[in-house]
């Protein structure tokens, strides 16, 4: 059976997240997988998204694909998002045993988020969803799948 991906993208800024999409969609369908996308305002969203659908009702993934990018600006805003994401996501994680491929780019400028986001540079949407796939299948065959 095709496994299942929820990708979760923050739209703070909507072109790279588009461009991270468009290169986990790539990745996944590659793999025959299936997905469905959902969008939350920025970053900090993210960890609160990856636990609502984690612990929805359905249960319906098998894994997880985050999408989103922080750009380092004149405050120490940058880091708190970054940090405080990063930590959310992990612990949350780890603690479910989640299958997550996390493509949260933390980056000095915009140059940096784009080379690292174009699927014919870094492609690190695919990447994510890459991690995503093969800690899917890890946790299947560790017999951890719901079913």
């Amino acid at each position: 059976m095709a496994k299942h991906f929820l990708i979760i993208e923050a739209r703070f800024y909507p072109d790279i997240s588009d461009e991270l999409a468009k290169g986990a969609i790539a990745e996944l369908d590659r793999r025959g997988a299936t997905w469905e996308r959902r969008q939350v305002p920025g970053v900090l969203e993210i960890p609160a998204a990856l636990a609502m659908a984690a612990r929805g009702a359905a249960k319906r993934h098998d894994g997880y694909v985050l999408l989103g990018c922080v750009i380092r600006g004149e405050t120490s805003h940058y880091d708190i998002v970054a940090n405080e994401s990063a930590r959310a996501i992990m612990d949350f994680a780890v603690a479910n045993a989640l299958a997550v491929g996390n493509s949260i780019l933390t980056v000095e400028n915009g140059a940096q988020a784009w080379a690292r986001a174009k699927v014919d540079q870094k492609n690190k949407g695919a990447a994510a969803a890459a991690a995503a796939f093969d800690m899917a299948t890890l946790r299947e065959e560790l017999g951890l799948a719901d079913g």
